[in-house]
């Protein structure tokens, strides 16, 4: 990075509306496939569900798009999600627009926030919006175009026509209005122009302060003023690589610390193992390796999200082309895997009884095997933990540059408050331990 991009990266200022949310650094996000997430594969699924997902420490609900699929040149058997034919339209499998007020309505009562999945970077080929071609991107022929090659199924939009962006920032509107959601996460958000989210965002801010705008996209542009979250995809691939294919761990530290280079202080990012594009985490790295994956993810300064079926240690696939089938998640299999139910809500237990593990500071240790292991202090309102995790399938023993004495293990799990014996470390294969002082 040059001298000049680092001071304009370094201008950069959080939104002009207070930073992110002040609820927001404390929450935990938990992404539904309405397809797939109940039985009934609808709007009323999810609801009937809230009560098990507020118990879980759920605060923050993101909904899959919930539009009516394209069918013109649509992929697999159901069409993506992501190919829009009607922004202002509930998909009828789904259920109704009376379903979604009460499936907001009932999460509000518990305290919990709703978003839904936008995608403003292109719809499907029978979308109601073709009756307007200048909406759209058009090639030297004059043929309407895809984004990119790949995505045949969709159709670009186009952003330097004024009419289109008024369309889309009424659509945001009509949303945030008639169902009082909590705001959006934004597909693809780095292929529509800054320029148009940082509108959308002043305007919806207008209508209701204080709302979650979240983006597909790792682009320190996008969180200057339209955005309060973002996707940490560096550190999202670099676990991959050290948890599937031995990259050494010391590489989650240098992805962490050019994360903190590239954007301004202060800046949230999502913290992810698992979603609707991947492959599951405990498919790509087993039962061990997808906890000790949750566990950096959970104890790590940013917001946690949780994908369905996570929790149970699911192997159900939505990623293409799972994507354009219906494959429910399997949520009987926590009956061959307690140790998954239990981990995900003892972490968050212990993540938001304690405000050091939300946002405190990050303090990277050394320790004495670092191509296997890491650890990190997270401080803060006075409290200090100690958190060591294996990325290997052999056990660890060794030593941890801790300071001074007086931690106690208040790993989930592990019988509690049991004085630690640090600096040595002991860590099973793909082991975490997690440390009070």
């Amino acid at each position: 990075m040059t001298k000049a991009s680092w001071v304009l990266l370094a201008a950069l200022s959080l939104p002009a509306f207070g930073a992110a949310p002040s609820w927001l650094p404390n929450s935990v996000v938990y992404e539904v496939f309405p397809r797939d997430f109940s039985p009934s594969g609808d709007l009323n699924g999810v609801t009937a569900g809230l009560d098990r997902l507020h118990h879980l420490g759920v605060d923050v609900i993101w909904l899959m798009p919930i539009h009516p699929i394209g069918q013109l040149k649509h992929k697999g058997t159901l069409g993506s999600p992501y190919s829009v034919r009607d922004y202002y339209a509930i998909n009828p499998d789904y259920g109704t627009k009376d379903d979604l007020k009460r499936l907001v309505a009932e999460a509000h009562r518990r305290n919990m926030k709703v978003i839904i999945d936008i995608v403003a970077n292109h719809t499907s080929w029978d979308s109601v919006m073709m009756k307007t071609p200048a909406f759209y991107k058009h090639n030297a022929a004059g043929q309407i175009i895809p984004p990119v090659p790949d995505w045949e199924d969709v159709a670009a939009l186009d952003y330097s026509n004024p009419q289109l962006r008024a369309y889309m920032i009424d659509m945001l509107r009509y949303w945030i209005r008639d169902f009082d959601l909590d705001g959006f996460r934004c597909d693809a958000a780095s292929m529509v122009p800054v320029s148009f989210w940082d509108t959308a965002r002043a305007e919806l801010e207008k209508m209701k302060p204080g709302i979650l705008m979240l983006a597909e996209a790792y682009d320190p542009p996008l969180m200057a003023k339209a955005f309060d979250l973002d996707y940490a995809w560096p550190l999202h691939s670099t676990l991959a690589a050290v948890c599937a294919k031995g990259a050494p761990a010391h590489e989650l530290r240098a992805v962490w610390e050019q994360e903190r280079v590239q954007f301004p202080k202060g800046t949230l990012h999502m913290r992810m193992s698992d979603d609707h594009d991947e492959e599951r985490a405990i498919v790509r790295f087993g039962k061990g390796g997808a906890l000790a994956a949750s566990a950096l993810m959970f104890t790590l300064d940013g917001v946690p999200l949780l994908y369905e079926g996570m929790e149970v240690g699911d192997t159900a696939e939505s990623g293409a082309p799972a994507l354009f089938e219906k494959l429910p998640v399997f949520w009987q299999i926590a009956e061959r895997r307690p140790e998954f139910p239990r981990f995900y809500a003892s972490m968050i237990a212990l993540r938001k009884a304690h405000p050091a593990l939300e946002q405190g500071e990050t303090t990277w240790l050394r320790n004495s095997d670092d191509a296997r292991v890491v650890t990190y202090l997270r401080k803060g309102n006075g409290e200090e933990f100690l958190v060591a995790i294996n990325f290997s399938n052999e056990p660890f023993w060794g030593f941890v540059d801790a300071g001074a004495a007086g931690f106690t293990d208040v790993t989930p799990g592990v019988r509690a408050h049991q004085p630690a014996s640090l600096p040595v470390l002991s860590l099973e294969a793909w082991g975490f331990r997690i440390f009070r002082k």
